[in-house]
């Protein structure tokens, strides 16, 4: 099929199904999978809840992509997410979606997964240092922060500048870029999967944590749920993103049929090799060097363990395709929703504008870049990544609440993709993701209200917003 431009949005319908469903993955796949496993386990104590943990986390992000589907089809345009929170909720709950997913989500992600590709790419050259150049150190509630300029936040700065500059160059190559490089990570992956099951078998290994230490003693008591719930806030931010691909829906060749499939299989696939990755960790490390992997790389400590120095190399490489592909999709999906925002005159006007020659939208995706880079150079990318899951999942399930008004305000919209087992799995999406927000407002409060604060800072913007652009 030529690619050409939608008639309405002058947008170019570059993507196919196996793009869509690589941009799911992808954006999926990044740096978490080999780091946050070692604080779960510092969490929940034993190798059987420690893959509980996951579990669970696979079965909600599972019945996300589900519930979506049939949002997805109903909206098969640039915005994804804030469309279906505009049209299914209100416009101010769009907007302050919006506005976090600007502020915090999505910036702080590109600019935290950003500093974890030039990090890694210090194993190969030790003088990429994390020590800050030019700059001051601030004390903050969290903890100190070192705002200035260092040799790895110079290198994180340059992979968002170029990433942005190939996207902004068009979507045809950015998605070519990003099939690509999953299409390695997902073998890289599959690899450390079938490596720890077969040469990296350790014995010893596999009697300590399969045996009789597998649960913690007195199976689950009722009294561990919550530390389980707390324990899943890794676990889900290592499968978040996946809802990336709705931004470009509007670049789809067919969203109404792809949109949909490239969420569930995408998610499916990344679900079970996360699963296995974790089962191979346990087959190769006891759970105690789990715990106390050197900076939490437990991906790098399963390969050293296996093949000694050569290991670091290997995983420090295979971390820096990862993470470099997890920001391509990352930067290519996020400009999209500023994209949607500017049309409905919520944000810079520029940013709706297209490129006049490679039909991206070029303003959206270099604002983007721009605070991205300014939280990369705070130094604040980290401590933005702990109130993230708390906001995002807010808004996951209030995008959830939007399907079921959706069935009640609009009966006779055409839904090209019924949500499967409607009521019954978006209503279990529902409340599982209500029972993890409660629990972590109780359990982790010193991450989970600030970022509610960051998103009810959005509602006088919102007014003050509307007010500027209906008296200009």
């Amino acid at each position: 099929m030529a690619s050409t431009p939608t008639e309405h949005t002058g947008f170019v319908r570059a993507l196919s199904r196996l793009d869509a469903t690589a941009l799911v993955v992808g954006s999926m796949i990044g740096s978490g999978i080999f780091i946050v496993s070692a604080d779960i386990v510092r969490q929940v104590q034993s190798p059987g809840l420690f893959l509980l943990v996951w579990g669970l986390s696979g079965i909600i992000t599972l019945l996300g992509a589900l519930t979506f589907t049939e949002l997805a089809g109903m909206f098969p345009r640039a915005g994804g997410q804030y469309v279906y929170l505009r049209e299914g909720v209100s416009p101010l709950v769009g907007y302050l979606y919006g506005w976090t997913f600007f502020l915090v989500i999505q910036t702080g992600t590109i600019a935290a997964v950003a500093v974890a590709f030039a990090r890694f790419t210090a194993v190969f050259w030790p003088a990429l240092s994390p020590d800050v150049l030019v700059g001051v150190r601030v004390e903050l509630p969290s903890g100190p922060i070192e705002v200035g300029l260092s040799w790895q936040r110079l290198l994180a700065l340059a992979s968002i500048l170029v990433l942005t500059w190939i996207n902004v160059r068009g979507v045809k190559t950015a998605a070519l870029i990003q099939t690509s490089l999953t299409a390695i990570k997902t073998a890289s992956l599959a690899a450390l999967i079938v490596l720890g099951a077969t040469i990296g078998r350790n014995a010893d290994a596999v009697a300590a944590n399969f045996g009789a230490g597998f649960w913690s003693a007195g199976g689950i008591p009722f009294d561990l749920w919550p530390a389980i719930g707390a324990a899943m806030v890794g676990s889900l931010f290592a499968m978040d993103a996946w809802n990336n691909v709705g931004f470009a829906a509007g670049e789809m060749r067919d969203p109404t049929r792809d949109l949909g499939f490239s969420m569930v299989s995408g998610v499916l696939c990344v679900v079970l090799l996360y699963l296995l990755a974790n089962v191979a960790y346990l087959l190769v490390l006891p759970v105690e060097a789990i715990a106390e992997a050197p900076q939490d790389r437990v991906g790098t400590a399963a390969l050293q363990a296996m093949f000694g120095e050569p290991g670091l190399y290997l995983m420090a490489l295979a971390i820096m395709i990862s993470t470099f592909g997890c920001n391509n999709g990352m930067i290519l999906a996020g400009a999209r929703v500023y994209y949607a925002m500017a049309e409905d005159r919520l944000f810079f006007r520029g940013a709706a504008k297209l490129h006049p020659r490679f039909r991206t939208p070029a303003r959206a995706l270099w604002f983007q870049a721009l605070w991205a880079s300014v939280l990369c150079l705070s130094g604040t990318y980290s401590q933005l990544l702990d109130y993230v899951i708390i906001a995002a999942l807010l808004f996951y399930l209030l995008s959830a609440i939007g399907l079921f008004l959706l069935r009640r305000r609009r009966p006779e919209a055409e839904r090209p993709n019924l949500s499967p087992g409607y009521p019954w799995l978006p209503a279990a999406y529902l409340l599982l993701t209500a029972l993890v927000v409660a629990n972590l407002l109780v359990q982790k409060p010193q991450y989970t209200w600030p970022g509610l604060m960051i998103v009810a800072l959005g509602v006088p913007v919102y007014f003050a917003w509307r007010r500027y652009e209906q008296t200009n």
